[in-house]
């Protein structure tokens, strides 16, 4: 098992950056495919980008490719969501989730049933 803890949320004014981390407890980070996603209020909870067990292997919804980047230090059991040019439609709950049995990036990546362990979530809030 592992578990997840995002911070690094907070307000931000349009055009401005934020880095979300997510530190992972447990064993064998390395083995997890980690996932961003993210929850607008009356929306669903929506993909957002994933990583590889290795790092090198990266993957972004449309919306948030050029602005975000997704990166993981196995070293330090964390992984990490660089937020740049936030726009208002930005705002949302940021979750971070793993799984162990993802390939990537096979279209389950983006599913938010297909990952197992799910942190608690942390707001991003984005003002005009």
């Amino acid at each position: 098992q592992v578990q997840l803890v995002e911070s690094g949320g907070g307000l931000v004014q349009a055009g401005g950056s934020l880095r979300l981390s997510c530190a992972a407890s447990g064993r064998s980070f390395s083995a997890y495919v980690m996932g961003w996603f993210r929850q607008a209020p009356g929306k669903e909870r929506e993909f957002v980008s994933a990583i590889s067990r290795s790092g090198v292997g990266t993957y972004y919804t449309d919306s948030v490719k050029g602005r975000f980047t997704v990166s993981r230090d196995n070293a330090r059991n964390t992984v990490y969501l660089q937020m740049n040019s936030l726009q208002p439609e930005d705002t949302a709950v940021y979750y971070c989730a793993a799984d162990s049995t993802i390939t990537p990036w096979a279209a389950g990546s983006r599913a938010a049933g297909s990952y197992d362990y799910w942190g608690q979530g942390t707001q991003v809030t984005v003002s005009s």
